[in-house]
């Protein structure tokens, strides 16, 4: 390849195909230790933008369908998500719309083999920021990448809500019915995944994994104790509860209103 020439990358090979080509590229630095995300369920591809973007200067976390998109959210504070939309089990486009559901406004990339006018309509109307043709040069991509971290912080929503619950992950407060409630760093933590996943039965597994970030041991009762230290500080007192128990699954946080 000529220097100065862009190599495309985002295309399945042929078997036997030339494979340095999808190898070689020219790196940009800039990447200031931002948090990208990447769902691709291509293995090489996610193998070479994780690569490239790292060497990029890029923090990077990769997962290989959409749905391992919410286990990966609660344990990183991410800049950007690249999201392709042809996965197994959880397509981008639903990830997409979950996300922005959820309140959650961190800028996406969507990678699409598709250049129909309605599939990038869709993307974009399902909340994508932007999107990026297979198959793409990584300078591209690095390009579009740098537009969308360049928007102001305010632009992304740092406030998650259930009912008359908030919660600022900008400044950690936690308020309901506009009284603010001090939490411990664990009650904090454990409040913010479940209303980072409010409506979804979490069992104790998911919860200790996720807020204690260590194997779940079976007989422990952590977040039972935890559980109970947020309901004396989120339900007591109140009429409507938030955090309810699922017998022999776990517990959800939810409103309950019609």
């Amino acid at each position: 390849m000529e220097r100065g020439k862009l190599a495309l990358i985002g295309f399945r090979r042929k078997k036997g195909g030339d494979r340095s080509r999808a190898l070689r590229f020219f790196p940009l630095c800039g990447g200031k230790n931002m948090r990208i995300l990447i769902a691709e369920d291509e293995r090489d591809l996610n193998r070479l933008l994780r690569k490239r973007l790292r060497e990029n200067g890029y923090s990077v976390d990769a997962c290989l369908d959409g749905a391992e998109v919410f286990d990966y959210l609660p344990c990183a504070e991410y800049d950007a998500i690249v999201l392709d939309i042809m996965m197994p089990r959880m397509d981008g486009l639903s990830v997409l719309r979950e996300l922005r559901k959820r309140g959650d406004a961190t800028p996406v990339l969507l990678l699409t083999a598709k250049d129909a006018i309605e599939d990038r309509v869709k993307g974009l109307d399902a909340g994508a920021d932007d999107y990026l043709v297979k198959p793409f040069a990584f300078e591209e991509l690095l390009a579009r990448l740098r537009v969308l971290l360049r928007k102001p912080l305010t632009e992304k929503s740092s406030v998650l809500r259930t009912g008359d619950l908030e919660l600022h992950t900008d400044s950690r407060r936690v308020f309901r019915g506009g009284e603010e409630i001090r939490l411990s760093a664990k009650e904090y933590g454990l409040l913010h995944y479940m209303m980072q996943n409010a409506g979804i039965v979490l069992s104790r597994e998911k919860l200790e994994q996720h807020v204690w970030d260590y194997d779940y041991s079976g007989g422990s009762n952590v977040i039972d104790v935890y559980i109970r230290y947020l309901r004396r500080k989120i339900d007591e007192g109140r009429e409507k509860k938030l955090i309810h128990t699922v017998r022999g699954s776990g517990y959800v946080l939810k409103d309950d209103t019609p």
